[in-house]
């Protein structure tokens, strides 16, 4: 259902409204200015759309001319942010079930982002889960935040059970809290030519309202690189704040199951406006339709998705495989 032109963060999947709402909804109230939204410019429209339904305005839409990675992107936000102004760093494409728990993190963080600190959100781990990054935890220099001892990266089955079991690493989510002006520093620092590829990118850029268009050309100068790796990596002042908030990346069908509300039978399905599902007899099942008529009868522990013309069917527990469909997707000659 996540296609280049209206991606995952675009779609309604665990409310009425679409992950990228949720997102913006989570950063309003009196702490909050109006968000810095960095994003694909053949998406523009969309996102002022989708703001404008939440009765939400951007202070600033930067389009980039092309992907590269986190650490250049979030460096276009803070140029754009100027100053002293804490930048809390969202993915916009996260379930965050308990905000209130993620506002009182940003709280406690925040004394130390005063000061100079880098701070992340390490998400309290529930699985060995091998598809993210952790974070070893290390000593609490105040009120619930961390020193980070150690990033650590997408690790085997055994190392993630053996951190899971020793209570004292966090799952790294990719949320951030630090000062525009010291994530700047930061690059100076450790990424010089990132940095100065993207101030060139935003001193060239073109400007439509509160729509950014960096320079293409001296934005494509920038390395591509994750923040983790450009600047948490390799910094002095890092720090973590262990919070459970009921977050997840949604990143599989076998997740928005996990996280659904279920039926009786252990069943989640979209049904009304998004498309009818008609489920006898079926049991942990999840069915998604954007209008196509679903019927199941006397099945378990299937994933089932119509898309337009599209339908997959596949086994619970086996949706990270849709990775290897879509590629053999792609190597088919066009009719």
């Amino acid at each position: 259902m996540s296609r280049p032109e209206r991606p995952k963060q675009m779609l309604a999947l665990t409310a009425e409204e679409t992950m990228f709402q949720l997102t913006a909804m989570r950063a309003r109230g009196e702490h909050f200015t109006a968000p810095i939204v960095v994003a694909n410019a053949r998406h523009a429209d969309m996102i002022d759309e989708q703001l404008d339904s939440i009765g939400a305005t951007a202070q600033a839409l930067i389009l980039e001319p092309a992907g590269r990675n986190t650490a250049p992107a979030i460096a276009l936000a803070a140029l754009a942010a100027e100053g002293a102004n804490p930048l809390l760093v969202m993915p916009s494409d996260h379930v965050i079930a308990d905000v209130d728990a993620f506002h009182a993190a940003i709280h406690a963080a925040l004394p130390l982002v005063a000061e100079g600190w880098l701070v992340t959100f390490g998400i309290t781990p529930d699985a060995p889960e091998t598809g993210y990054g952790w974070i070893k935890v290390g000593d609490e220099i105040s009120g619930g935040v961390h020193r980070v001892a150690k990033f650590v990266e997408k690790p085997p089955r055994e190392r993630a059970e053996a951190m899971l079991a020793a209570g004292d690493h966090s799952w790294n989510g990719g949320i951030f809290l630090f000062r525009a002006d010291h994530y700047l520093g930061a690059l100076a620092v450790h990424a010089p030519e990132m940095l100065a590829a993207c101030q060139l990118a935003m001193a060239k850029a073109r400007r439509e309202g509160a729509r950014i268009f960096p320079d293409a050309e001296a934005f494509a100068a920038a390395p591509d690189n994750s923040i983790d790796y450009a600047v948490m990596e390799k910094a002095e002042q890092v720090a973590v704040v262990p919070v459970s908030m009921g977050w997840n990346d949604v990143g599989s069908w076998d997740a928005l199951h996990a996280i659904s509300e279920l039926d009786a039978a252990g069943n989640a399905h979209a049904s009304g406006a998004a498309g009818e599902v008609i489920a006898i007899d079926t049991t942990n099942c999840l069915v998604r339709t954007d209008g196509m008529r679903v019927a199941l009868v006397g099945v378990d522990d299937l994933i089932v998705v119509a898309s337009g013309t599209d339908v997959l069917v596949l086994p619970r527990g086996r949706s990270q495989e849709v990775k290897k469909l879509i590629e053999a997707m792609k190597a088919r000659p066009a009719n």
